[in-house]
């Protein structure tokens, strides 16, 4: 069961991750509201973290890491040590063009980025200058997951999904000292903001590189030259990139869009921080860990052992978040209420934010799957069949978004943006399906249809249990008697869940349990 242990390690360092982001943003939502300064700050740190994900949490790994794995495999360290470095030099030159171009031409990336601020002059020049302050992380923040890719492929999970804690502690010790300094809401509190995601960046790089060298694995920088890895490579990553940056790439259209509404773009943003839990948690993990793993065995040509790690991530996924999904969508006021509503955040922007985390939650099980579907076509090489289908995800959630935003508003957006995924899920799987990649063991078909069902009970008394605690929450109640309903509510729902799961055979808790101790 190394491949549930694997699972735990980068599942539980990313969840440690999100704990502190959400220490984070609520102090964000605290300063800064979703006044201006709040939303000019989103598109500052949007801009290079959607980069972020796409490189940092799969995207590009998802083309490097196959090519390092069958050089480290069949032809030993020496020679995947030189792609690594001929892959380093390479993305090292393409990002310091990037972000000089960038930094040149921000006004004009912000039209596009962010078309609703051009009403609003000041916003407009305060998200320009705050994004050429943010930008640089790309930099860092990309070598870091190649670095990432590399430990990986060496079968090193933590350090790299420990990493990003470091980020959140920068910024939450930046936002401790813009309230001490008295800067709430204030374009003071952007700068200082902005300044620390830089810090946060280049920490989590160090921390890499110390993990690395801890290796014997040392890589260093030569002249940037397109070899044939540079170039299948290349050939691999831009499509990769792509498509397993759809998720990101939708909420980027969604920002765009979002831009034409006051506080639309902050009120996705929290939103988002919500149901990136679940999906960071259990989505990431899986696409970190199974890709290397699936590598690997299809290159030793395990056809049975590869098949039986895709349904086991199938069913660890459904597990985790089905019911998460259900929860978000039931009891969407109370999460947003408990973690953001104080200071600058009020009622209404709870109202207008759970909204929104209800239409994300529409769409949770569908990018958690698009994570566990899209390594059986990385792990062979094929980058380009993913990339069409987030092709059609991305134009889906446009249509959507357009036809849905006039009535709805940014709740539109982030239906549109739930539907895009459920399009980019089924496409993946039935390729793999159509292909022969993809065989649904007896297990996967016994247990899928216990999990929905035990989901749907869950949510059903998570429901009947927010009725009945809905005065606690009332305005004016006490803010340990709202944390203490909402704990109960979800410690509630989540031992229904697996007791009900474990009683009609949805999952197997000793399986689980025994794997995590030999972890």
């Amino acid at each position: 069961m190394s491949l549930l242990r694997n699972f735990a390690t980068v599942g539980g360092a990313t969840l440690s991750s999100r704990v502190l982001g959400f220490v984070r943003d609520v102090l964000i939502a605290a300063v800064l509201g979703t006044g201006a300064v709040a939303d000019a700050y989103f598109v500052a740190f949007r801009f290079p973290n959607l980069f972020r994900r796409l490189f940092a949490e799969g995207a590009f790994n998802s083309a490097f890491i196959p090519l390092f794995a069958r050089a480290l495999e069949g032809e030993g360290r020496r020679a995947a040590r030189k792609f690594a470095e001929e892959a380093l030099s390479g993305l090292v030159l393409v990002l310091l063009l990037v972000i000089a171009v960038a930094e040149i031409a921000m006004p004009v990336l912000m039209y596009v980025l962010a078309p609703g601020f051009i009403a609003d002059a000041g916003k407009f020049d305060l998200a320009v200058l705050l994004t050429r302050i943010a930008f640089p992380y790309l930099l860092f923040v990309s070598v870091l997951a190649l670095l990432s890719g590399v430990l990986n492929g060496l079968r090193r999970f933590a350090a790299a999904a420990f990493a990003p804690t470091l980020l959140n502690v920068v910024l939450i010790a930046a936002l401790v000292a813009i309230e001490a300094a008295g800067l709430d809401a204030s374009p003071d509190a952007g700068f200082w903001l902005c300044w620390a995601v830089l810090v946060g960046g280049i920490a989590q790089l160090v921390m890499v590189i110390i993990a690395l060298k801890r290796t014997g694995f040392r890589l260093g920088f030569r002249r940037p030259r397109m070899t044939p890895g540079m170039r299948r490579l290349v050939e691999l990553g831009i499509p990769g990139v792509i498509s397993g940056g759809i998720t990101q790439i939708n909420i980027l259209v969604g920002t765009m869009i979002a831009s034409l509404q006051a506080g639309a773009v902050s009120y996705l943003y929290y939103a988002d921080r919500i149901y990136q839990l679940p999906l960071g948690v259990v989505g990431i993990a899986i696409g970190v860990v199974l890709l290397p793993e699936l590598a690997r065995r299809l290159k030793a040509g395990d056809i049975e052992a590869a098949e039986r790690q895709q349904n086991r991530s199938l069913e660890f996924a459904m597990v985790l978040t089905l019911p998460a999904a259900i929860a978000l969508m039931v009891i969407a006021g109370p999460v947003i209420q408990v973690l953001f509503e104080r200071g600058a955040f009020t009622a209404e922007d709870t109202r207008a934010s759970a909204a929104a985390l209800a239409g994300f939650g529409l769409g949770l099980p569908a990018f958690v799957l698009i994570k566990v579907f899209s390594p059986g076509f990385f792990a062979r090489e094929d980058t380009r069949t993913p990339m069409y289908f987030a092709a059609a995800g991305v134009a889906v959630n446009i249509a959507g978004s357009l036809a849905l935003f006039p009535f709805f508003g940014h709740v539109g957006i982030a239906v549109a943006t739930s539907l895009a995924g459920w399009v980019n899920a089924g496409l993946l799987f039935a390729t793999l399906r159509q292909r022969g990649q993809w065989r649904s063991d007896a297990a996967l078909r016994r247990r899928l249809p216990r999990i929905l069902l035990a989901s749907a009970i869950m949510g059903s008394l998570v429901y009947g249990l927010a009725v009945l605690v809905a005065p606690m929450f009332a305005a004016g109640s006490a803010f340990s008697g709202q944390v203490l309903a909402l704990a109960g509510i979800i410690v509630a729902g989540m031992a229904a869940f697996f007791a009900i799961a474990q009683a009609i055979g949805g999952t197997d808790l000793a399986v689980i349990r025994d794997a995590l101790r030999r972890g």
